[in-house]
């Protein structure tokens, strides 16, 4: 997906500098800590609208500590997050609620974030509520929309989260991370836990709404072949720390670190008899985005 370049000569939607946070590993007998785990080490990285950014590393890497830490669902030791250059970690509970606003967050397991005991009409219309007072009708008509952009039918709205698949829970927690129109989406592996067809109408819904709405996109996951599909930039992070920083294609087809090259060479390579001869022959050169090839879902159907 091309990207005008009067978007990335403008300022940063999201600027990262030198992010750090640790956790309690184990405590003494009088309850104070004695031994702490480092999960991220001064990340830095920026953002611009309509770009996404991918981030990547084994399990444990701190890839999913990093979103947390960017939307303050976890307080970080230090470092600095500006959101269109508003200080994110300096905001009261007002700021919190604009930021909240501005930046939303799509979970692996949808059906973990979506309250069983609601229907899906609630659970997308609670942002509505929230933040923009909508009740009755009104929110009704507004949450009939989203459910209508992420391909689901607006009668849909009365249904409860066991009564849909994977694919559709995913989408339903689309529509309500766009209820407030972010200019930020924090994606946490959002289709890791999705058949392989069902990922890419997934990711072909989010480049969509890009798009349309200018959205700033953090891509959180393991999985470099999609990553390398679908991001701009990457940024390859192994025991807390970025180790190396690029293009997306760039990166895959020109790995510099002695990790991002193992991480690259693991990638699989699919067809009889292919193998791959070095960490840089991940495949022909793509560029950033590029849109997977599948079938438009139709509405209701059962992914």
């Amino acid at each position: 997906m091309n990207q005008p370049d009067d978007a990335l000569a403008g300022p940063p939607l999201l600027e990262v500098a030198g992010l750090q946070k640790s956790f309690v590993t184990r405590r003494n007998l009088f309850g104070r800590p004695v031994s702490h785990e480092h999960a991220v080490r001064g990340v830095s990285f920026s953002l611009q609208r309509g770009r996404t950014l991918g981030i990547v590393g084994e399990t444990g890497a701190g890839k999913s500590t990093v979103g947390r830490l960017v939307l303050r669902l976890t307080e970080p030791d230090s470092g600095s997050v500006r959101l269109l250059g508003e200080d994110v970690l300096a905001s009261g509970q007002r700021g919190l609620r604009r930021l909240r606003r501005r930046a939303q967050m799509i979970f692996q397991d949808p059906f973990a974030s979506l309250d069983p005991r609601m229907v899906i009409g609630t659970s997308v219309g609670e942002p509505l509520l929230l933040h923009e007072g909508l009740r009755g009708a009104r929110q009704a008509d507004r949450v009939g929309e989203l459910l209508g952009r992420v391909g689901l039918r607006p009668e849909m709205a009365d249904r409860y989260p066991h009564e849909f698949s994977g694919g559709q829970l995913q989408r339903i927690a689309i529509a309500r991370a766009l209820a407030t129109n972010p200019d930020l989406i924090i994606c946490d592996e959002p289709v890791a836990a999705l058949d392989v067809s069902v990922q890419a109408q997934v990711l072909n819904l989010l480049l969509d709404l890009q798009a349309e709405r200018g959205l700033g996109y953090v891509f959180i996951s393991h999985d470099l072949s999609l990553v390398r599909s679908f991001a701009h930039e990457v940024a390859v992070m192994n025991h807390g720390e970025v180790v190396e920083f690029g293009p997306g294609a760039e990166l895959f087809d020109n790995p510099q670190h002695p990790y991002t090259q193992e991480l690259v060479a693991a990638i699989p390579v699919t067809g009889p008899g292919r193998r791959r001869t070095n960490a840089a022959a991940a495949g022909p050169p793509s560029s950033p985005a590029t849109r997977p090839v599948v079938p438009p879902l139709l509405e209701g159907q059962s992914t």
